[in-house]
């Protein structure tokens, strides 16, 4: 009786073994599959975006052909993109050394005429939303935007009002900005010249943090 237990308890365990290694094979492959899905459609890849300087864009945001995780992408967020087709939008959360993009600090975005028929810039909250301020002022476009004599143009976001082309961001902690090009240089030539096409970019400069 004795024996017939012990082989008993040793069968079992055995059948515990393999389960066990079943299910943590099947937590992995889930976890992986999860995480990896999760990364495409929150941060995308070289195969779904495009990143110039501190700046990225989903390349085929907007069109038919569209792949799942761009789709996705803009479905989580909320968002309806004009079709790459005609337009680039283009978001930073970092500055051109990588640093994240915070209220607390005065920023300047700085750069030549872009080659657009017509383009803006919009400074957004981490939602991706409008900062709401007293004066209004939530985005330049290539029509309102003061430019200097050399064809060069500077936008500073900072809390306090500034001179000249100024952005609001209050105190809405971590910030983002949008950037949108109608009909741009990049979007005529097509995508075999579209990375040469985008190199003409505006910095963006962490000038001071309170």
């Amino acid at each position: 009786m004795h024996f017939v237990l012990h082989r008993a308890k040793k069968k079992l365990q055995a059948i515990i073994v393999k389960v066990s290694d079943w299910a943590i094979f099947i937590g992995i492959v889930l976890i992986g599959g999860l995480g990896s899905s999760y990364y495409m459609v929150s941060v995308g890849s070289a195969l779904t975006t495009r990143t110039v300087g501190p700046w990225k864009t989903w390349t085929h945001a907007g069109r038919n052909d569209a792949d799942p995780y761009t789709r996705a992408h803009f479905a989580r967020a909320g968002r309806l993109n004009l079709t790459t087709e005609i337009a680039q939008t283009y978001l930073a959360s970092h500055d051109s050394k990588g640093r994240r993009l915070h209220s607390s600090c005065v920023y300047r975005i700085s750069g030549d005429q872009l080659d657009a028929r017509w383009w803006s810039i919009t400074a957004l909250n981490d939602l991706g939303q409008l900062i709401r301020n007293p004066s209004r002022r939530y985005s330049f476009t290539s029509d309102t935007i003061a430019v200097s004599q050399d064809g060069t143009f500077e936008v500073t976001l900072a809390r306090d009002a500034r001179p000249g082309n100024w952005l609001p961001t209050a105190g809405a902690g971590r910030l983002a900005v949008s950037m949108t090009l109608l009909e741009g240089e990049a979007i005529i030539a097509g995508d075999s010249e579209a990375q040469a096409a985008e190199i003409n970019l505006p910095s963006i400069e962490r000038v001071a943090c309170r």
